[in-house]
């Protein structure tokens, strides 16, 4: 027979010493590998690095009938109307002039997206740089 003094009785005490010795083994771990990692060194711009200020792009407009102006933002905004052939030559002996003028194509919201694509494919079939679509935010 088993009296009530034979029970265990629980224990309501945690153990701690063992959470403590894995923690000051960490902290020995890293106090020894903190000095042996170098942190990535950040490279800020500096003020007066670009000498030039960014170009007024050249400004391809497709009007609804189909016709293409050419508006160059760096004279004021000055507008020629011309085909594709001119067009070409226009674009090419102004960025001989700044190889840095981008160049964007805008176009009224009733012209078929395929006139926007062939103009597009026209000035890349040419080698012209940095050709982009002009959007109106809404």
């Amino acid at each position: 027979m088993i009296t009530r003094r034979g029970k265990r009785r629980l224990m309501n005490e945690i153990n701690v010493v063992p959470y403590i010795d894995v923690m000051l083994v960490l902290l020995v771990i890293f106090m020894i590998t903190a000095p042996l990692i170098h942190p990535g060194q950040v490279e800020l711009p500096q003020i007066g690095k670009s000498s030039t200020a960014p170009s007024e792009p050249l400004e391809v407009i497709i009007a609804a009938d189909g016709s293409i102006t050419l508006r160059d933002r760096s004279r004021a905004g000055s507008e020629q109307t011309m085909n594709r052939t001119e067009l070409i030559t226009a674009i090419k002996s102004k960025q001989a002039q700044n190889a840095e003028q981008p160049v964007v194509i805008a176009a009224d919201k009733n012209v078929r997206y395929e006139e926007v694509i062939n103009v597009m494919d026209i000035l890349q079939q040419e080698q012209v740089s940095k050709v982009g679509l002009l959007t109106k935010p809404r």
